[in-house]
C-alpha cells in the first residue's frame, strides 16, 4: 500500500538515496546530507508546530508500507523571499518605436524581479525510478492539495512551482551557458548545486540588474526561455490539469518556467468534499479502477491514501481495516476526497 506521510529523522537515509539518483536541475533535493537532515529536522518542527508559521516548510513522503520505506517525496514552502531575497526573470517585451522612420520594433527582454516574495511554493518533488507507475506520480504531488484545503490559513492565496529548466544529455543548460557563465566561472550543476543548499540569493545578488535583450542570447539558448527538462513535462501536465498557468516569470538558471494559481483555483482543493468514514471488513475493491485521494485532515499526522469510486457514498466512505490503520482513522471520523484526476470537460 501506498501512503502518504511527513517525513520523519528516520527518513533520512531513505531521503538521501533519493537525492542522489536525482540529478541536476532538481535543486530542492540537493544531494548534501547534512542540509536534508536540516530540512527533515526543519519539516518536523513545522508540524510539530515549533517554527512561525510564515517560515514553516512540510515535507511529505510516499512510503511503500511493504518495504517499510519513503520512495518519494514532495514539499511545500508556507512562504518565499523572507529569509533572503528571492529572484526571477519576468520575460516582457520592449518596444522602440519611430513614426518618421517607420519603425516599430518589438523586443523579448528578461527583468529581474522578486514578485513571488511572500508566495507559497509546492517544491521538492521527486519519486524513485521504479515507482513512477499507477497512480504513485499523482499522488505524491496531488497530495499537498489537500493540505492546503484543510489548513489553507497557513498560506498564502497564490501558490506556485518552480519548473525544472531544460538541459541537454550532458547535464548543461544553453541559458546558463549564455547568461551565468559570463558572471560566473562555474559549470551549470555547480550553480545548480550552490542553490540548492542555499547560496542561491548570493548569486543572483552578483548577475545584472538591468534588463537583458533576448535577441543577444544563441538560438539555442533563446529557445529553452520558458521550456522545462523533458522528464519535467508529466508534471506539468499534471499541474495544468489542476489549474496551473505559466505566469510570465523564469528560472535565473536555468530558464525554467513558473506556473502558479490561486488555492481556491486549484481543482483537487476547489472540488474536495468531507465524508465519514464507515469501516466494513472488505471493500469489495480489489483493484482501484476510479482512484479518489482520501486525507485523515489531521495537520500533525497527516495522511493520504487512495481509494476507489465504489467506496464513495453520499455522505460516508466504506474503509477496510487496513486503510484505516494506515491513515490513522476510527469510525466515524471525517476525511476529506477529490477524484485523482480531472475529468475532461475541468481539464
Amino acid at each position: 500500500m501506498m501512503i502518504i506521510r511527513p517525513i520523519s529523522s528516520k527518513d533520512l537515509d531513505a531521503v538521501y538515496e533519493l537525492a542522489k539518483s536525482a540529478g541536476i536541475g532538481v535543486t530542492t533535493l540537493p544531494a548534501n546530507r547534512e542540509l536534508l537532515s536540516q530540512r527533515i529536522e526543519e519539516s518536523e518542527r513545522s508540524f510539530s508546530e515549533r517554527i512561525e508559521q510564515e517560515h514553516a516548510y512540510y515535507m511529505f513522503g510516499l512510503e511503500d508500507t511493504e518495504a517499510g520505506t519513503i520512495v518519494g517525496v514532495s514539499a511545500i514552502k508556507a512562504r518565499v523571499g523572507l529569509d533572503e531575497v528571492w529572484y526571477n526573470y519576468r520575460v516582457s517585451t520592449t518596444v522602440n518605436a519611430s513614426k518618421e522612420l517607420g519603425i516599430h520594433k518589438q523586443t523579448p527582454t528578461l527583468y529581474l524581479t522578486n514578485d513571488m516574495t511572500n508566495c507559497s511554493e509546492i517544491c521538492t518533488l521527486f519519486l524513485h525510478e521504479k515507482y513512477r507507475n499507477s497512480f504513485n506520480g499523482q499522488l505524491l504531488s496531488k497530495c499537498r492539495f489537500l493540505f492546503l484545503a484543510d489548513f489553507s490559513e497557513r498560506f498564502s492565496n497564490k501558490i506556485f512551482a518552480e519548473m525544472r529548466g531544460y538541459t541537454n544529455a550532458q547535464g548543461e543548460s544553453p541559458f546558463w551557458e549564455d547568461l551565468g557563465r559570463k558572471f560566473f566561472s562555474l559549470e551549470f550543476s555547480q550553480a545548480d548545486y550552490l542553490s540548492g543548499i542555499g547560496n542561491k540569493a548570493f548569486i543572483a545578488e552578483l548577475m545584472p540588474k538591468y534588463p537583458i535583450y533576448v535577441p543577444f542570447f544563441s538560438q539555442e539558448a533563446r529557445d529553452v526561455i520558458g521550456q522545462v527538462h523533458e522528464h519535467t513535462r508529466p508534471a506539468l501536465a499534471m499541474l495544468e490539469s489542476e489549474g496551473f498557468n505559466f505566469n510570465g516569470l523564469v528560472d535565473i538558471f536555468d530558464a525554467g518556467p513558473l506556473v502558479e494559481s490561486f488555492v481556491h483555483g486549484i481543482r483537487s482543493v476547489r472540488d474536495s468534499a468531507k465524508r465519514f468514514v464507515m469501516p466494513v471488513q472488505k471493500t469489495g475493491v480489489d483493484e482501484i479502477a476510479e482512484p479518489y485521494m482520501i486525507s485523515n485532515r489531521s495537520f500533525s499526522n497527516f495522511r493520504v491514501g487512495l481509494l476507489d469510486s465504489d467506496q464513495i457514498k453520499s455522505d460516508t466512505v466504506s474503509l477496510n481495516h487496513d486503510l484505516m490503520d494506515h491513515l490513522q482513522l476510527g469510525a466515524g471520523d471525517t476525511v476529506r476526497v477529490v477524484a485523482l484526476k480531472a475529468k475532461r470537460s475541468d481539464a
